[in-house]
């Protein structure tokens, strides 16, 4: 008996792959864009009444080419450091990525175990080898702050249609926010600002599928900075 055709091949998507061009709705591990459906991570794509929905592979951030990232250091060597990107694979950074000229030896002048920086995913080959850089604008040594971790899965709902979400975070609670790909965040601002801006982000990842979740964030980080307002007044 032939169990091939009992099973169709299982189609693994990546985050950005169209699922549907407006056929069948977006179910979990999916958004929308102009009435397309998209995948929001790496897993199996599943059409199940109507619904195509995406199970994911894995609970951890799979690295891909041109992801922004928020890293950690965790070790250092004579010409590179060592990244966590939260992900099964450890990420080197070469002395040649990086904005700095840093001499043979010299790394931990620059960048020590436990320093957080924003870096970009440059290269992964086929044995998941990962490299980072953070040579491109705006890539950075993150000084102070604070950084929290959501499933990486949820990152395209915290950052919204065109970057909507997290801009309507940042300028209510006046805090400056990055949303890395692989699912951590950094805050830095205000103490109790970033508290309620962690709030908002952890309501985002627990109802990602709520309908009209942008004004339920809205509503709930009205009322807090109101009360802000008025006890500082």
């Amino acid at each position: 008996m032939n169990r091939e055709n009992e099973h169709p091949s299982r189609e693994i998507v990546i985050p950005g792959d169209l699922l549907d061009s407006g056929k069948l709705k977006a179910g979990s591990g999916t958004y929308v864009q102009d009435g397309k459906v998209y995948a929001a991570l790496l897993g199996i794509k599943s059409v199940k009444s109507n619904f195509v929905n995406v199970i994911p592979l894995g609970g951890r951030y799979i690295p891909s080419p041109g992801d922004t990232v928020i890293g950690k250091v965790i070790d250092i060597g004579p010409s590179n450091w060592l990244i966590d990107i939260n992900s099964p694979y450890p990420a080197p950074l070469h002395v040649n990525e990086v904005p700095w000229r840093v001499d043979f030896g010299d790394t931990a002048r620059f960048m020590n175990v436990g320093d957080t920086l924003l870096a970009k995913i440059l290269m992964v080959d086929e044995t998941m080898r990962v490299q980072v850089t953070m040579k491109e604008q705006g890539l950075r040594k993150l000084q102070g702050g604070q950084v929290m971790e959501i499933s990486y899965s949820k990152v395209p709902r915290v950052i919204g249609k065109g970057g909507s979400m997290v801009q309507l975070i940042k300028g209510m609670t006046n805090t400056r926010i990055f949303v890395g790909q692989n699912g951590r965040i950094w805050f830095d601002g205000e103490i109790e600002s970033i508290l309620f801006a962690i709030r908002a982000i952890k309501m985002i990842e627990e109802n990602a599928q709520m309908l009209h979740l942008t004004e339920r964030v809205k509503e709930y980080l009205e009322s807090v900075t109101k009360q802000e307002g008025a006890s500082s007044g």
